[in-house]
């Protein structure tokens, strides 16, 4: 754990070991790959492995309740099976971007957008602070599909790994938790199509502070993990 937080290592070499013990897929039912467990069992997974190093426990949360959760929410039945099945089982890996350089959980700071363009959309912008931004296979973004609606005209998409316009960008120096990768994403006329819309237009925002609600739970719970773990060192 030392080496690979001084080192910065992402131990991505893991993930299979982690996956094998159904920690990809906690909170979704079997029929998706998941484990079919819930929240208390949630809690204490993420609990545990903090005890021993926060960088795992905080990809672990980000991976199930952020990406994994907004498409199990949100996702029609086509996604779900596309996209949630490989996350759950743990073949990908997943990434969620709401946070850009102006914008926090502040909407109307949401710079990143999504103009209609040959039957789907063009993207354009950035998020940073992106969990697994880098080794991602799978990216939840918000992008403001009209302006003027303001935090009502913000949209959620799907990004794939590879996909052309979409990439990973700097990668934070951080002082705690250096073994989790956190770094930007950039979309450069990215272009995606319906398909690859999440939930109803114009719902993203409001959708993502659900999201949030469990990601909440999961960070209170890795922080009494990493207090646990520092009292017993």
């Amino acid at each position: 754990v030392m080496e690979w937080d001084e080192s910065q290592h992402f131990p991505i070499e893991l993930w299979p070991k982690i996956a094998e013990l159904g920690l990809t897929g906690v909170i979704f039912p079997e029929e998706y790959g998941g484990a079919g467990m819930g929240y208390v069992e949630y809690a204490t997974i993420i609990e545990e492995l903090s005890r021993v190093d926060g960088s795992v426990g905080i990809s672990v949360a980000a991976h199930n309740s952020l990406c994994s959760n907004h498409i199990y929410m949100y996702g029609t039945e086509e996604q779900k099976q596309k996209y949630l099945v490989p996350l759950a089982q743990g073949k990908h890996l997943g990434a969620w971007g709401l946070t850009e350089p102006g914008a926090g959980s502040d909407a109307s700071g949401t710079r990143t957008t999504a103009v209609r363009q040959n039957g789907g959309w063009v993207v354009n912008g950035a998020k940073n602070f992106i969990t697994h931004a880098i080794h991602g296979d799978t990216c939840v973004a918000m992008a403001v599909t009209d302006r003027a609606q303001r935090s009502k005209g913000i949209s959620a998409f799907i990004f794939e790994k590879g996909m052309e316009g979409f990439a990973p960008s700097k990668k934070e120096n951080k002082l705690g938790l250096r073994a989790s990768e956190t770094a930007s994403v950039v979309f450069e006329d990215c272009h995606v199509t319906p398909e690859h819309l999440l939930g109803e237009e114009g719902k993203g925002f409001v959708n993502a502070m659900q999201i949030l609600d469990g990601g909440r739970i999961s960070i209170a719970a890795l922080a009494v993990g990493i207090a646990q773990g520092a009292y017993e060192s």
